[in-house]
């Protein structure tokens, strides 16, 4: 097929590719986006979003359990494991059709096949027709990444799963073992234990979702203990072999190894880069540790080759590499004032139950790098809001440098905190004190007056605590 010339042309079509496209084509760029599998990536197809569809079903299960609490009357209370995983799938599908519309809207040219460079500016697409040329003065790399493994411990799709098969199991297992507790491994435990499984989260680290603060995952693994889940930390999976319709695993801590049995085995133990086919070693594009190594606004080694989001290393998250496709491609447009990444202004998201959200640094990251800090903290039992829903299980901690006043870092767990966190990332945005946050209003009654007061109590003068 006679090749075609674009301004730029995004490898992936995931939330950092298809946003970066879209961006670049209100530019005025001319640009092609090449997808291999599903627009939207992983994210809206088998991530972020019908996870989100799941964990939603099991909080409406939760709450139905305790309607008589609220003085409400049903009946029993149950679920239908086919229809909750096909409502999940439906919402997926939904964006996935989103997202191909506003790509037309926009004009962006999409072309459906897997792409690898061919040589400077070219690109050479093999698609369901055949191969495709195609040429562009920039490339933007946004393939996104994949589940790691264990060594010897690969997944097999029946016993062993990646969060693929989590999503959409066709029988509720009765003992589950969830490796890693990130993100992904503590969503799927709160998840199936919500729907009745039997729980066991293990972690090799000292503590469960290493990459929060010390306070709030002491917490949330004390949370998740009363809810019945086994958390066993400083544990790693050696082995695992077939048995009957299940596995026996060999956790190894510090007393040894022992072997327990379980139905499924979900590994949830990071992600690696998919730098794998993409021409990459006819380039001077660095790969260190399974990603992309990229400077300010996505730069690789190679002139006119940029890496975003997963496949660019961490944090690994959907509106990071959407915000580093915007920031790349008005980069290359030439807008003026536009910044670099700052990961420290990045929110994070936890989605299980209770739910944990933070921005900026820790308290332990803080003193780490220098800062004299001044934490505040506010339990939500405290707070009239979370005491009226019945659920008030979490609190709010912000860390403030001492002589500036600079909100350095805050952390949430508890009801909605992940939608309230972008209160705090807008702070940080804007570069507030606590001064500003201290002035500012929030209405009441709102599980948000928990933010303004653990803002106050970093300065001894909260009000209601």
């Amino acid at each position: 097929m006679a090749e075609q010339g674009f301004d730029l042309v995004v490898l992936g079509g995931g939330p950092g590719g298809y946003v970066a496209a879209i961006r670049a084509a209100q530019l005025g760029l001319e640009t092609a986006l090449v997808e291999r599998e599903h627009l939207g990536g992983i994210c809206l197809n088998w991530g972020c979003i019908p996870t989100k569809a799941l964990l939603r079903t099991a909080e409406v299960l939760e709450q139905a359990r305790q309607a008589k609490d609220f003085g409400v009357r049903i009946g029993e209370v149950g679920f239908d494991l086919a229809a909750l995983v096909r409502r999940s799938r439906r919402v997926a599908e939904r964006l996935n059709r989103g997202v191909a519309h506003l790509l037309k809207k926009n004009k962006v040219t999409v072309v459906m096949g897997e792409g690898r460079l061919a040589g400077r500016g070219r690109i050479a697409v093999r698609t369901s027709s055949g191969e495709r040329q195609i040429t562009a003065r920039h490339i933007l790399i946004a393939t996104g990444a994949r589940p790691r493994s264990l060594p010897g411990i690969a997944p097999d799709g029946e016993r062993i799963w990646t969060y693929k098969e989590a999503m959409v199991p066709k029988s509720l297992p009765r003992r589950l073992l969830v490796v890693g507790s990130g993100a992904i491994g503590m969503e799927f435990a709160s998840f199936y234990r919500a729907l009745g499984s039997e729980v066991t989260v293990v972690e090799i680290l000292p503590r469960v979702l290493p990459a929060e603060d010390e306070e709030i995952s002491a917490f949330l693994a004390k949370s998740f203990e009363r809810r019945g889940i086994a958390i066993r930390l400083e544990t790693s999976l050696q082995a695992v072999r077939p048995e009957g319709d299940g596995v026996v695993a060999s956790l190894k801590d510090r007393e040894g190894v022992r072997e327990e049995r379980f139905e499924r085995v979900i590994l949830a133990v990071g992600i690696t880069g998919n730098v794998e086919n993409l021409g990459l070693e006819g380039t001077a594009v660095r790969v260190e540790r399974g990603h992309i190594v990229t400077g300010p606004f996505g730069r690789t080694d190679e002139e006119g080759i940029y890496a975003i989001g997963d496949v660019a290393g961490p944090p690994w998250l959907a509106h990071k590499a959407s915000h580093e496709g915007v920031a790349c491609v008005e980069r290359i447009a030439g807008i003026e004032g536009v910044e670099p990444l700052d990961v420290t202004r990045v929110p994070a998201c936890t989605y299980c139950h209770p739910e944990v959200a933070s921005v900026g640094l820790s308290e332990e990251e803080a003193q780490r790098r220098g800062h004299r800090v001044r934490v505040g903290r506010f339990p939500l039992v405290a707070n009239g809001k979370a005491l009226a829903l019945g659920d008030s299980e979490g609190f709010v901690k912000t860390v403030f440098d001492e002589g500036s006043g600079e909100l350095l870092g805050a952390h949430m767990v508890g009801p909605g905190v992940t939608e309230m966190i972008q209160g705090f990332a807008l702070a940080r945005t804007l570069e507030a004190t606590e001064a500003e946050l201290m002035h500012t209003i929030f209405p009441h009654p709102t599980i948000s007056e928990a933010m303004h007061e653990a803002v106050l109590d970093a300065f001894g003068r909260a009000i209601h605590y």
